[in-house]
């Protein structure tokens, strides 16, 4: 027998090799009783050879099994193979199944690890996949804000214009209509409260910080304050009490003047259309794009996506803006004056629009003036909103009568060959003017005086249309090599950087190798310490 040695340190038993000499001679007597039966012997020898070959195969089996070792109940657990003839030696235990034997940890410890916070903070695929669901979650929040916005802004329009000419302010109608603009006004609170609360939840996220507190800058108070309180401002149900309690409501001028001044505001809630366009653009939701704006430190905000479509359809963005401009103005001066009886402007929408954009393109007709405070507020809003799209269209059409890069590049290379050209006509013309005083002075044999004078002032002339054209030649040859010399320095400055820029990634990367080899530390011990508490239990 021959013992080999596995990996946990028992010794095995293996049964050596040897000859099985008997169980060949059991073969040679079967096949001499064989052939004694191919002959003329009776049966009952026949039958006696078959026993006598059957007891000493039987008694080969028994003596065969007595050399095997029985196999041990550890050799599944280790994958052994039950068909060899291994086994533990005889007084040799079982080694028990200890937690570093075992790479694979339970179900219920993997729940436990999943759960711990150290795996939260340090798996990155945890974190990038809650940061994708706040995302989306921001975007799901937004536009539920601006669906009930919309609604909101929709049934104001509608009650201003029914309790105007269909029933009076202090209907139960009115009272019905202006309820729904309030519950709808607190589920927008609602949702804002949340989409800040989401926003701020991201920041945290992003920053890897435990507190919220955090993100709660004084700037971001402000600005959601200032975002509650422009919902906020709407046409509240009043006389709903006194409906109820069956007393007779009569809405005065002075209240109904200011249930539009509480109407008009509500249109502040499209902003929210803005901050759509923001978490649904393409900038916004691209991540090469959002990684390389952090890397320039620029802020996907409202403002920058606004910019860049500006910049990309400034056309489209300037008409859509006036447009919606001059519709709610004109809709919002109509209101404010119909209630006091002006016909210029209550009685016809259109001349409260003719109004709007006469004011709004800085004209000033007067064939039609507001008479309200309402109305000279929007008047004045309307013209400095005018102002400034004026200027805009002005830089805009600047902008397109610009020369694009490839027509500057056209356009230089014809202004150089046409003063190539006038330099050559200029030298030519010296030369000629040269000659003809040469040859009036000279080779005639009566001078003319008069001529030599003009071809005097003629030389004088192309000279210095010559020098000039020098002079801007030698200007145009200074600033470029300006601007050659700006882009040596330039390149050296990045040669330097790059040089310097070796060592501090050698050195950032050994100092995050150390860090990394800490972290797989920690989490090595921490793993092995929950293992050996979960075999404790």
């Amino acid at each position: 027998m021959a013992t080999t040695p596995l990996y946990n340190g028992h010794l095995y038993v293996t049964p050596s090799p040897r000859p099985n000499r008997k169980g060949d001679k059991a073969k040679g007597k079967e096949k001499k009783c064989e052939k004694k039966s191919q002959g003329s012997r009776p049966a009952s020898k026949n039958h006696q050879c078959k026993a006598k070959n059957t007891g000493a195969s039987r008694l080969q089996e028994n003596v065969t099994s007595f050399t095997d070792v029985p196999m041990s109940p550890c050799a599944s657990q280790y994958g052994q193979d039950p068909n060899e003839g291994k086994g533990l030696l005889p007084g040799a235990e079982c080694p028990s199944s200890s937690p570093n034997h075992s790479p694979q940890h339970s179900p219920k410890h993997k729940m436990v690890d999943k759960d711990d916070p150290y795996w939260r903070t340090h798996n990155i695929g945890w974190r990038l996949v809650r940061r994708r669901s706040m995302f989306l979650r921001r975007q799901r929040l937004n536009d539920c804000a601006l669906a009930v916005g919309i609604f909101g802004v929709v049934m104001m329009v509608m009650e201003t214009e029914l309790s105007w000419s269909v029933y009076s302010k202090s209907s139960i109608y009115s009272l019905t209509l202006k309820s729904v603009i309030s519950v709808s006004t607190l589920i927008l609170i609602g949702l804002i409260i949340a989409y800040h609360c989401c926003e701020v939840q991201l920041y945290v996220h992003d920053i890897g910080a435990a507190d919220w507190r955090i993100a709660m800058t004084t700037d971001r108070l402000a600005l959601i304050a200032l975002e509650l309180a422009a919902v906020a401002i709407h046409p509240y149900p009043v006389g709903l009490l006194d409906y109820f309690q069956q007393r007779k409501i009569r809405m005065t001028l002075s209240e109904t003047e200011l249930e539009i001044v509480l109407a008009l505001p509500m249109f502040l809630r499209l902003y929210l259309l803005g901050r759509a366009m923001m978490l649904h653009s393409r900038l916004f939701t691209d991540t090469a794009s959002r990684s390389i704006g952090a890397l320039n430190k620029i802020h996907f905000n409202t403002r920058f996506v606004g910019k860049t479509l500006m910049t990309t359809y400034p056309g489209t963005v300037l008409m859509i803006f006036s447009v919606s401009l001059w519709i709610v103005a004109a809709w919002g001066l109509h209101v404010c004056e119909r209630h006091h009886n002006y016909r210029d402007l209550s009685s016809n929408y259109m001349e409260a629009l003719w109004m709007v954009s006469v004011t709004f393109l800085s004209i000033g007709y007067g064939d039609v003036v507001p008479h309200t405070y309402c109305g000279r507020s929007i008047c004045l809003l309307t013209g400095i909103m005018g102002a400034g799209c004026t200027v805009l269209v002005v830089a805009v059409v600047a902008r397109k009568l610009e020369l694009t890069r490839a027509e500057k590049h056209v356009h230089n290379f014809m202004m150089d060959s046409h003063i190539t050209k006038r330099i050559k006509i200029a030298a030519a013309n010296v030369l000629r003017e040269t000659w003809l005083i040469y040859k009036h002075t000279k080779l005639a044999r009566e001078k003319d005086h008069s001529r030599v004078r003009m071809h005097q002032r003629k030389l004088l002339l192309m000279q210095n249309l010559m020098y000039d054209m020098l002079t801007e030649v030698q200007g145009c040859r200074g600033e470029l090599d300006s601007h050659i010399h700006s882009l040596e320095k330039h390149v050296e400055e990045l040669r330097e950087g790059f040089r310097s820029l070796m060592p501090l990634l050698s050195s950032t990367l050994s100092t995050q190798n150390s860090s990394i080899r800490h972290l797989l530390r920690e989490r090595e011990v921490k793993s092995e310490t929950a293992s050996v508490s979960g075999d404790d239990r």
